[in-house]
């Protein structure tokens, strides 16, 4: 035999063994110093003392939402608002993200979108600036509200292009049981 085939009849040998232990229901008794640490209380002080320089994810990160009716822009030429064959362009966000982490009291939120923007019938731009705003509420009072300008470009006669916004580091209090959530949308009003 050669050495490839002793290591796949080892690996075979190894896994029926234990697929024959798992068969059985055999259960190995817990040994004392694993029963010491499933009975063990732990405050969230004394996890912070033993790895303080490493920050726990949140287990509970805010939900994101785009705000309703602001899922989309669309930008009309001559002032006809609604007909199609007078749109400029139009834009819409497609999906939404978010990750967080707590340390010292603050949720530390990193948020973001990604989105297509299509030039309409009447379109010629080849760049244009998107109105995105991010805002987090807490019991809808707000703790964050800010407004960017995307820049759009569409190059070598594009109709469409997807676009992203990246928005990091904003930090909220963090208290237990709070009811907050992540708001994003196009904002064309200020």
């Amino acid at each position: 035999m050669n050495l490839a085939t002793l290591r796949i009849a080892a690996a075979v040998s190894v896994a029926a063994l234990l697929s024959a232990c798992s068969m059985g229901g055999i259960t190995p008794a817990p040994s004392p110093q694993s029963q010491a640490l499933q009975t063990a209380a732990v405050t969230p002080d004394e996890i912070a003392a033993q790895s303080p320089a490493l920050p726990a994810i949140a287990t509970e990160c805010p939900p994101i939402k785009v705000r309703p009716g602001a899922e989309a822009i669309y930008y009309y030429g001559k002032g006809q608002v609604g007909n199609p064959k007078d749109l400029q362009y139009q834009a819409v966000i497609d999906k939404q993200s978010r990750n967080c982490v707590v340390s010292n009291g603050l949720i530390t939120v990193k948020m973001g979108v990604v989105g297509r923007f299509m030039l309409g019938p009447s379109g010629n731009q080849t760049s244009v600036g998107l109105p995105l705003r991010f805002a987090v509420e807490r019991d809808e009072a707000p703790l964050f509200t800010e407004k960017y300008e995307i820049p759009v470009q569409l190059a070598g006669g594009a109709q469409a292009t997807d676009f992203v916004k990246v928005v990091e580091n904003v930090q909220i209090p963090y208290v237990s049981g709070d009811n907050i959530t992540i708001w994003v949308g196009f904002d064309s009003k200020g």
